[in-house]
């Protein structure tokens, strides 16, 4: 069902499962076709991203490209800032 190319790094995913569950949260990497690592900068932030499986993930259709590029061009993100990004969909 999903499979690595409906993934992408600042995707944004809300949990369907585990302790974190209803939870929103944004892609940092892509480990494989099973695993992300995703952080909120909240209770996942950047130092202790969080290892999570797809399958237990509902993916959104937004992609938040800006953290996406200040992550490629290495300019550094805050927990902060992710919670500002995240924000529109804690609501």
């Amino acid at each position: 069902m999903n499979s690595s190319d409906d993934i992408a790094i600042g995707q944004v995913v809300k949990s369907r499962a585990g302790r974190d569950k209803g939870r929103v949260f944004l892609v940092l990497e892509v480990i494989d076709d099973q695993y992300v690592l995703i952080v909120d900068g909240d209770l996942r932030k950047l130092e202790n991203p969080k290892r999570k499986k797809l399958k237990h993930l509902m993916v959104y259709n937004t992609v938040l490209n800006e953290f996406k590029e200040r992550l490629e061009s290495k300019i550094e993100i805050n927990n902060a800032y992710i919670r500002k990004l995240l924000e529109p969909f804690n609501k």
